[in-house]
């Protein structure tokens, strides 16, 4: 396998890795334009953005998109990110061409009807209240806010329906005139791709776009604080957060490794000191979620009311215990399932696709997998007893939901942890 980039004059770069034996391919425009690139007034933007590309081009009808790819036997979708909107279609090798020209055109050739508008409108809306009927979903959102209070780093990416509610044509045209650049655009594939040929077929596109001045979003600040909303529901949910590093410190791989031994499989302590010893829960994990400039260590668990405040305060326990005892065995197992999840998950061309345009856009290179498995097995169980001591007193964040009268506030937590 092999990985090539190339960079265009105006910016816009492709970067492919061909994967021999591969009958299709995953193409896709990842645009480095997501929730925490809006202004507090344009949040919910760059997603109601992602849900018009689909609705009409100067060529193309909404219906048309539809029957070309499947017509094909394709498909194509998209998703917005706190810092990423990425339009994708996986399709076989002698369609790749199509993709590129299909995604291409929605990405650069929405019309924006005012009808389609209104429509979507009402679907999006009808997606915001979906999240808020579901509990284990939109208490993430509540954390983010907690943990980012009043940044673009801590709003939702759906929005506040009031927001949605008031978008107009203009709004949609200004934030892809502020955004949309080819820059900050990058075209990622991965398959039974030929990059010579994918590049020539980008020229023609996008060579002509004129640059753009990139925004630089405002640099996030884990402050922590408490979001609790009580509600006579079935089970209380319970999120709480740390900061972390970001992609580009060296510290994100002890902290990965760190959350998955801490909550991240059957073996791991929270799974067996909350569910398996004493009952506590059904679902319980942790996992680090890393952007550009920060990151965030996520534990969730839901239970009934009338536990959550003893499976609060287990959770504090067994962070100040993986300070002090977390174990080689422990450590080897975190990376293993780290190396293998990584490379599992690459078999495929979409995830492939995405690792090239998530890493470049950090990066500006894709690092061979060979240096990040270097580096992950380099974690010992030192580093990850290091990093757990430095949560200690650390201003954590969290968000409850439910039935949650009797969880203990995020200070009592705090100092739980501290001592």
């Amino acid at each position: 396998m092999s990985v090539e980039i190339t960079r265009l004059s105006n910016g816009f770069r492709v970067v492919t890795e061909r994967m021999p034996s591969m009958e299709s391919a995953a193409i896709g425009i990842w645009v480095g334009a997501g929730g925490r690139h809006e202004a507090p007034e344009q949040n919910g933007i760059a997603h109601f953005l992602e849900h018009m590309a689909f609705k009409g081009t100067a060529r193309r009808s909404a219906l048309q998109i539809a029957e070309e790819i499947e017509d094909v036997g394709g498909y194509i979708n998209a998703y917005t990110s706190r810092e990423v909107t990425a339009y994708y279609a996986r399709v076989l090798r002698g369609d790749v061409p199509l993709a590129v020209d299909l995604i291409s055109d929605i990405v650069l050739n929405p019309v924006f009807d005012a009808r389609e508008i209104e429509v979507e409108r009402g679907v999006i809306l009808q997606e915001i209240g979906q999240a808020l009927d579901t509990p284990d979903d939109i208490i993430f959102d509540w954390l983010q806010e907690a943990a980012y209070p009043e940044q673009s780093m801590g709003r939702t990416i759906l929005g506040p329906s009031e927001r949605v509610s008031a978008f107009s044509r203009a709004d949609l045209t200004q934030f892809v005139s502020q955004h949309y650049g080819p820059g900050q655009m990058i075209l990622s594939a991965a398959g039974a791709v030929d990059h010579d040929a994918i590049v020539r077929q980008a020229e023609k596109i996008f060579g002509g776009l004129p640059a753009i001045a990139q925004s630089t979003p405002e640099v996030s600040r884990f402050l922590g604080g408490e979001a609790r909303r009580v509600k006579d529901l079935e089970q209380a949910h319970l999120a709480l957060g740390f900061a972390q590093p970001g992609y580009r410190d060296e510290g994100i791989y002890t902290a990965q490794i760190f959350a998955s031994a801490l909550g991240g499989g059957m073996s791991s302590r929270l799974f067996q000191e909350a569910r398996e010893k004493r009952g506590l829960c059904y679902s319980i994990f942790a996992s680090v979620g890393a952007y550009s400039d920060t990151g965030l260590l996520t534990i969730y668990a839901g239970t009934a009311g009338a536990d959550v405040g003893d499976l609060a305060r287990l959770t504090m326990d067994e962070l100040g215990r993986a300070a002090e005892d977390m174990s080689e065995a422990e450590v080897a197992r975190a990376r293993a399932q780290m190396k293998s999840g990584m490379l599992m998950g690459l078999e495929s061309p979409s995830s492939r696709a995405e690792r090239l345009a998530r890493v470049l856009a950090v990066w500006d290179r894709v690092p061979p997998l060979s240096e990040v498995v270097e580096k992950i097995d380099a974690v010992d169980a030192a580093a990850v007893r290091a990093h757990a001591a430095r949560l200690a007193g650390a201003a954590p964040a969290l968000a409850l939901y439910g039935p949650v009268q009797g969880a203990p506030d995020v200070d009592s937590l705090r100092a739980r942890l501290a001592a």
